[in-house]
């Protein structure tokens, strides 16, 4: 049974990284970004090169942040996130790959330092010039207040939701590979699967719809992520 297998291959990983994405939190009531009444088939996404270049679409970007149009907002972490936090504090999982940015790892108790972010954070920001980190309550102020768009206090480079991206070393060293909630359809987030399999690291996919890498996969299963992980992370 593919759940007792994902469950003994869990038990015998050493350095496990979990991939995770927009499935996992719709179990927290946050729309699929692609599904039909996600939030995507609703408002065009603002793409990274948009962003830089209009002053427009920054205003527009920041309004969806702090209006909470993305629908992320009250959001609380469920048994997908808390089994997830609880494989990080035992030692079995190195890293969290989410291609969320709704926070929720994090609020269930996986420390920062753990998560690898591939498309940013919606808790905080970073200058794009300098690096520097701004809390988004701070830019709210100025943003809703003054009706400023958010520049760094410190050198007045542009401010983006923050983006960190560590995956592809993780990847390399996991021995099991483990997805969660992804249709693994964006590149070039689909393709850290397909790296971990080649470099002979276990694949587990557990999403509610058949994804393009299932056929090569040791363990796929069709099903809710929160109850298939409290079961098996107990």
């Amino acid at each position: 049974m593919s759940r007792d297998r994902l469950e003994a291959a869990i038990a015998d990983a050493r350095r496990a990284v979990v991939f995770t994405g927009a499935g996992i939190s719709t179990e927290s009531g946050i729309p699929d970004f692609r599904s039909p009444g996600g939030v995507w088939s609703r408002m065009k996404p603002i793409m990274f090169d948009e962003f830089v270049a209009s002053a427009a679409k920054r205003r527009e970007a920041w309004q969806r942040v702090f209006s909470g149009a993305a629908g992320w907002v009250g959001a609380a972490p469920n048994d997908g996130h808390r089994a997830v936090a609880r494989l990080v504090a035992r030692g079995t999982v190195a890293a969290v790959i989410t291609q969320n940015v709704d926070n929720l790892h994090q609020e269930s108790g996986v420390p920062a330092a753990r998560i690898i972010e591939l498309h940013g954070n919606a808790s905080y920001a970073t200058c794009l010039d300098c690096g520097l980190r701004h809390e988004l309550e701070v830019l709210k102020q100025s943003f809703l207040g003054r009706d400023e768009i958010p520049a760094c206090r410190d050198c007045g480079g542009l401010v983006k939701t923050a983006t960190i991206s560590r995956a592809e070393a993780a990847t390399l060293a996991c021995d099991l590979f483990i997805v969660l909630g992804s249709s693994l359809v964006v590149y070039p987030a689909a393709g850290f699967p397909l790296l971990a399999k080649s470099c002979g690291a276990g694949l587990a996919i557990v999403n509610r719809e058949p994804t393009p890498h299932d056929a090569l996969a040791d363990i796929v299963l069709h099903d809710e992520i929160g109850p298939v992980l409290a079961a098996a992370v107990p």
